[in-house]
């Protein structure tokens, strides 16, 4: 029996998880082992610390359901979501860069028309984002599905809200023959991420901004082309320098300009002042 002290744990550790059968597990266990062991005699971990740490993580998994995801804000705000996305999607630079997922992602969202109205109803100022999905050929990519979703004019996600059982600032739109799309919605808010949470108790105990820059996602998937996650982001919003989730990006900063009553993108009129921005997507080709 090899005994166990504090020279010897982190190799009988990492000796132990490198019999995975995956290889790739192995290979990812013992590296976790290893820094983390480095962490803690770096910092001199102690054993109140410790236990707050476990009792952090526990709070995150009790708060995370279908709709909230407290471990991938954890990620987000940590800077560790958009190191991994820069890590996987090295695009060409002329390809529309992608960012972070975010935790408000939902699943199964209603599919509407050129033009189709996601707001549905919500109060606001009805915005038009209108533009081509091409890919770095300029060819238009017909039929590409954009899944789009966004936070109210009080910064608020249609998961925060209980109760709620309808898809709501939430919608997929396809491009036309053309690579055209055309959404309406509303001009979105910035706002505070969850701070009810063990995320949000963490960052309240630094100078860190809890903000996010008014933005619209984007999430679009075609076959053959590398998928993109992103957002367009409001020029001139707040917060564009110190967002919270490190995702903002200059390519991915748009105007929003308002109209007079009138003609609309979506060949429609409006009776009140609309918002316009317009945008061109362009994928990469997978290899």
């Amino acid at each position: 029996m090899q005994p166990v002290t504090e020279d010897t744990i982190t190799d009988l550790a990492v000796e132990r998880w490198r019999t995975a059968r995956d290889p790739r597990l192995g290979e990812l266990m013992a590296a976790l082992v290893r820094h983390l062991h480095d962490f803690a005699r770096e910092v001199r971990l102690t054993e109140a610390e410790w236990t707050a740490a476990v009792q952090w993580l526990t709070r995150a998994g009790r708060i995370s359901d279908e709709k909230r995801e407290e471990f991938i804000l954890a990620s987000d705000v940590l800077g560790l979501s958009m190191l991994v996305v820069q890590m996987n999607h090295r695009l060409d630079p002329a390809a529309t860069p992608a960012t972070v997922l975010g935790p408000f992602h939902v699943e199964g969202s209603p599919e509407l028309g050129f033009g189709g109205d996601m707001s549905d109803g919500v109060p606001g100022t009805p915005l038009f984002v209108h533009g081509t999905v091409r890919d770095l050929d300029g060819a238009p990519v017909a039929g590409g599905v954009l899944d789009v979703w966004q936070a109210d004019t009080e910064g608020t996600y249609e998961s925060q809200i209980p109760g709620l059982d309808e898809a709501r600032l939430r919608a997929r739109y396809t491009t036309r023959e053309d690579g055209s799309y055309c959404l309406r919605t509303i001009v979105p808010r910035g706002y505070t991420i969850p701070m009810d949470g063990p995320v949000g108790d963490l960052v309240g105990r630094t100078g860190i901004s809890h903000f996010r820059p008014a933005h619209v996602h984007f999430l679009i998937d075609v076959p053959g082309y590398e998928p993109l996650v992103t957002h367009l982001f409001q020029e001139g919003a707040e917060y564009l320098d110190s967002d919270v989730v490190f995702g903002t990006k200059p390519e991915l900063v748009v105007a929003f300009e308002r109209r007079e009553p009138g003609a609309t993108p979506d060949g429609g009129t409006s009776a009140t002042p609309w918002v316009e921005a317009r945008y061109d997507f362009v994928l990469q080709r997978q290899a």
